[in-house]
C-alpha cells in the first residue's frame, strides 16, 4: 500500500496576500529544487481570489494547485459559489471537500459533501474528502461510526469512481488546537477507513489517506511512518516554508 507516492497538501485557509503568497511559494519551490517534488506529491489549497496568482507562480513546478471548496452546482444563480469548470480554468488539480470548518460553519451535510465530490470527479478534479469527529463524539466512543457515516455518503454517490478520490482524516478536536492524535490513534482510524474503502472498491489500495490535524514539522515523520497514512493535510505549518518543507521531506 505504501508503493504509491505520498501527498502533502497545504491548506492556507483564509490567509494570504499577494506579496506573502509570492514569498511563500518561491521559498517552497526553491526548497524543493528541480526534482525535489519527486519524493512525494505536493499541493497548496489557496483562497479562490489567489488561484490565478498561484497558478502563474507554480506553473511548471512540482507544486499542484488546489481549491478549498467547490460548488455542487454546475452553473447558475448561486451567488458566491465557484464551479468546478471555473476552477479547472485555473489549473486546479485537487479540491478540498467537506472540511470540518465547512461542515461546522456552513452547514454542509454528508449529502452535500458527496455531491461536491461527485461534481469534482466528473470534471477530472481530485476531491480531497475530509472526515473527522468532534471531541464530544470521540469521548462518547463514536469516532468510528462518525467517520464511516461521513465516508459512506460519498461512496454511495460515487461508487465506481471512489478509487479516484483522496480521503483526509481530520479529527476536529485536533485542528488548530495544537492537539494531535497520536500516531496510534490516527492509524487506527485510517485502518477503519481503508477497510471501508476496500469493501467498496477493488482498487482501494490506490486511494491515498491523509492525516489532517495539527500535523507539523515535529510530528510529521512519526505520523507518516504509519502503514495507512499516505500523506498529510497541513494547516498552519503550510504557511511557513521551512516547516512545510520539513514535512515534505518526512514524506519519503
Amino acid at each position: 500500500m505504501n508503493s504509491k507516492k505520498k501527498l502533502i497538501a497545504g491548506n492556507w485557509k483564509m490567509n494570504g496576500g499577494l506579496a506573502a503568497n509570492e514569498a511563500l511559494l518561491k521559498a517552497i519551490m526553491a526548497g524543493l529544487g528541480d526534482g525535489g517534488g519527486a519524493a512525494c506529491d505536493v499541493a497548496v489549497a489557496v483562497p479562490a481570489p489567489y488561484l490565478a496568482q498561484v497558478q502563474s507562480l507554480t506553473f511548471g513546478s512540482a507544486v499542484a494547485v488546489a481549491s478549498q471548496d467547490v460548488s455542487q452546482h454546475e452553473a447558475g444563480a448561486f451567488t458566491g459559489e465557484v464551479s468546478v469548470a471555473m476552477l479547472k480554468e485555473f489549473g486546479v488539480r485537487y479540491a478540498l471537500v467537506g472540511h470540518s470548518e465547512r461542515r461546522q460553519y456552513h452547514g454542509e451535510t454528508d449529502v452535500v459533501v458527496a455531491e461536491k465530490a461527485q461534481r469534482a470527479l466528473a470534471a477530472g478534479v481530485t476531491p480531497i474528502i475530509c472526515v473527522g469527529e468532534t471531541l464530544q463524539e470521540r469521548e462518547a466512543g463514536q469516532t468510528e461510526s462518525v467517520v464511516k457515516r461521513q465516508l459512506a455518503a460519498v461512496i454511495h454517490l460515487n461508487g465506481h469512481c471512489i478509487s479516484e478520490v483522496v480521503v483526509a482524516y481530520e479529527p476536529v478536536w485536533a485542528i488548530g488546537t495544537g492537539r494531535t492524535a497520536s500516531p496510534e490513534q490516527a492509524q487506527a482510524v485510517h485502518a477503519v477507513l481503508r477497510a471501508q474503502l476496500a469493501a467498496a472498491s477493488e482498487h482501494a489500495d490506490r486511494i491515498r489517506l491523509l492525516y489532517g490535524g495539527s500535523m507539523n514539522a515535529a510530528n510529521a515523520a512519526q505520523l507518516l511512518s504509519q502503514p495507512d497514512i499516505d500523506g498529510g493535510l497541513v494547516g498552519g505549518a503550510s504557511l511557513k516554508a521551512p516547516d512545510f518543507l520539513q514535512i515534505i521531506a518526512a514524506a519519503r
